[in-house]
């Protein structure tokens, strides 16, 4: 098996020279354990090649090392490989498209619950499953969440790894308004957000429709009020006390906000931080990576912190992670094909430069790879390490479904919370109202 990429490889792929240099010394330095473990037997169907659709990149070596994967595949195993970037916003509805259609890509890698709402019309993926996990330390507490069918051992995912979106702060602007770091209880926060705003430096967070800041966003407010979605047999308790604690929180935080955040995107906080229109916001590591990496921004990244979103009223910070879920179409006439290629990316050879060139927006699945390179470098990386460890996700606190995976895709909290942001409606009705909508897709599933 052929498991170098070539420097003419890399070059004529578009992998930077320093990326390339990077995987290549990755690879040498390795310490990562892999347990002697038999791989699942399957004959690649004649003639195979292969579709796959997945979100696009925020950190550039993302792509090309992705791509220079694929490359190598389809020269040990002759299967023509193509992968398809699309934008954050648009993955969700391609994804419903192709499930609907029963045409278009044999794969699809969307977020987190995606394959609980398209569950009939998938293969399942537990042999390549059992394989990874008993050969590589076991998977993480998120990867088996979001892998698993609710309530079985049936694997209908195969979970890539996930962004984190911790706090990330200027800290002499947190300084000069009397703060060393962002407090971790919910009046002391609000204080800070206060005091940065009379400082014409105000936080922002996103309430419009992002499929990971806007979500990221709620889902955390839900959980620092020890709200949730549903209860752990998978009944509505969106309209609650503690939801409606949350959203007249988010009335008064949301007054310190810089204006337009009912309306930011994925990338609107991104900006916003990188031109200091903002001092504090919560992000995946690419906002660190893209200001360290450019000369007129450095500063700003050195000195910029990370830290864990306030844990508020909940027993530890609630932060979870926007992974990363694969998934296989019953529809492709290429199921053998599709799962050793999935199978192969997350191999040793080819899983651990993606992760390393990642510089930690994409954090591990499987427990092995925590021992990987990028977590032993930039110390303000770190913290994006154990994001796959969390036990707070999407559906939480029952069981995930088509139905909470829809109720997701519909930004059914996002807008609760923006509609009692904006004044366009009180916490009582927008609870109510975010109920009803719950209820509708749960009615739908039975």
């Amino acid at each position: 098996m052929r498991n170098d990429i070539t420097r003419r490889d890399a070059l004529a792929l578009g992998l930077s020279a320093a990326t390339f240099a990077a995987t290549g010394a990755a690879a040498q330095t390795s310490n990562i354990k892999a347990a002697d473990v038999a791989a699942p037997k399957r004959e690649i169907e004649k003639g195979a090649s292969l579709r796959m659709l997945r979100p696009v990149r925020f950190v550039q070596a993302d792509e090309d090392v992705f791509r220079a994967n694929a490359a190598k595949f389809t020269k040990d195993t002759g299967v023509e490989v193509k992968v398809d970037f699309v934008g954050w916003e648009d993955i969700n509805q391609q994804t419903a498209v192709t499930a609907n259609s029963g045409a278009g890509p044999d794969v699809i890698m969307g977020f987190s619950d995606a394959p609980h709402i398209y569950i009939d019309k998938l293969i399942e993926l537990t042999d390549v499953a059992d394989y990874l996990g008993k050969k590589y330390g076991g998977w993480q507490n998120l990867a088996k969440i979001y892998g698993k069918k609710a309530k079985s051992d049936s694997w209908i995912g195969l979970p890539f790894g996930a962004s984190g979106g911790p706090l990330i702060y200027r800290k002499s602007v947190l300084k000069s308004v009397g703060f060393d770091k962002a407090p971790d209880d919910l009046p002391g926060f609000l204080d800070l957000c206060k005091k940065l705003q009379k400082a014409g430096k105000p936080a922002g967070f996103a309430l419009g429709n992002a499929v990971g800041d806007g979500n990221g966003f709620a889902d955390w407010m839900m959980w620092a009020h020890n709200a949730a979605l549903l209860d752990e047999e998978g009944n509505v308790t969106i309209n609650s006390k503690e939801t409606i604690a949350a959203l007249n929180y988010v009335k008064e935080l949301y007054s310190t906000f810089i204006a337009g955040t009912s309306s930011w995107n994925d990338v609107s906080n991104n900006r916003a931080y990188s031109s200091q229109e903002i001092a504090l916001t919560s992000n995946g590591v690419s906002l660190y990576f893209s200001l360290k990496n450019d000369p007129a921004t450095a500063a700003i990244a050195e000195d910029s912190e990370h830290q864990p979103l306030p844990k508020g009223l909940a027993p530890v910070s609630p932060m979870s992670g926007l992974t990363l879920n694969a998934m296989v179409f019953k529809h492709s006439p290429y199921p053998n094909a599709a799962k050793a290629f999935l199978q192969y990316m997350l191999e040793k050879d080819q899983y651990e430069p993606w992760l390393n060139a990642n510089s930690g927006y994409w954090s591990q699945p499987l427990a092995a790879y925590a021992d990987a390179a990028v977590w032993k470098g930039d110390p303000k990386v770190a913290i994006f390490k154990e994001t796959m460890n969390s036990n707070y996700y999407a559906g939480y606190k029952g069981p995930i479904s088509t139905a909470t995976g829809a109720v997701r895709a519909d930004y059914v909290t996002v807008q609760m919370f923006a509609s009692v942001a904006t004044g366009a409606a009180t916490p009582e009705a927008a609870a109510a109202e975010a109920e009803q909508r719950c209820k509708r897709y749960f009615r739908r599933q039975k």
